[in-house]
């Protein structure tokens, strides 16, 4: 169920990729290299810190199937269509949510302290939106500016260790930690919500 779970979050940041490319009027090919970047980032860099080799996705053909074929479907379709402007928003929050969760299931099975579990639930959650959109050329990247996103894949880390503390089934406290995690992302959006900044902008 984990793995679906996975698979479900790993076609969003996928699709968002491919609409960060179409945003930025990039080629298929360039659609392509964010589909990956995006969809596989967060997830090698997490590994790579916990010295696991080899990397997950490289012996995963059905991962990277359903990469390609997101990414793919995602093109086709919009040369036929315009999807609505948020849509970018939503499925990255998506994907945000449900590699957050991966992410804190993965730390936790290695071992790691619960501190180091959050840092890198968070660091496998927001690392392909980072890569994503520093490649379209958007810089400071969604991350670094006043946005609720990480504080978002925070909160849902943090409530995943609870939850599996408690003896939680995976699957139920994937999906409330997961669910939380959208919430707090979409609900951050539709407020227009931000965290504040460090300093005031100088007046012109």
């Amino acid at each position: 169920m984990l793995h679906v779970l996975y698979l479900t979050g790993i076609a969003a940041f996928a699709a968002s990729g491919v609409l960060a490319a179409h945003r930025a009027r990039l080629d298929p090919f360039g659609g392509l290299v964010l589909a990956f970047a995006a969809a596989i980032s967060g997830g090698t860099l997490r590994d790579l810190i916990l010295g696991r080799h080899p990397l997950y996705w490289t012996h995963d053909w059905i991962l990277l199937t359903v990469i390609a074929a997101t990414a793919v479907a995602t093109m086709v379709f919009l040369r036929y269509r315009e999807l609505p402007h948020r849509s970018l928003m939503t499925v990255d929050a998506v994907g945000l949510a449900v590699v957050t969760v991966i992410g804190a299931r993965a730390a936790i099975d290695a071992g790691v302290t619960p501190f180091a579990a959050v840092i890198l639930a968070v660091l496998t959650g927001v690392t392909g939106e980072v890569i994503r959109d520093v490649l379209c050329g958007e810089f400071p990247p969604l991350l670094l500016r006043e946005e609720v996103y990480a504080t978002a894949a925070l909160l849902g880390a943090v409530a995943y260790l609870i939850l599996d503390r408690l003896g939680t089934g995976p699957t139920a406290a994937a999906s409330v930690a997961a669910s939380l995690v959208f919430a707090v992302r979409m609900g951050a959006l539709h407020f227009g919500l931000h965290l504040p900044r460090l300093a005031q902008r100088p007046p012109a």
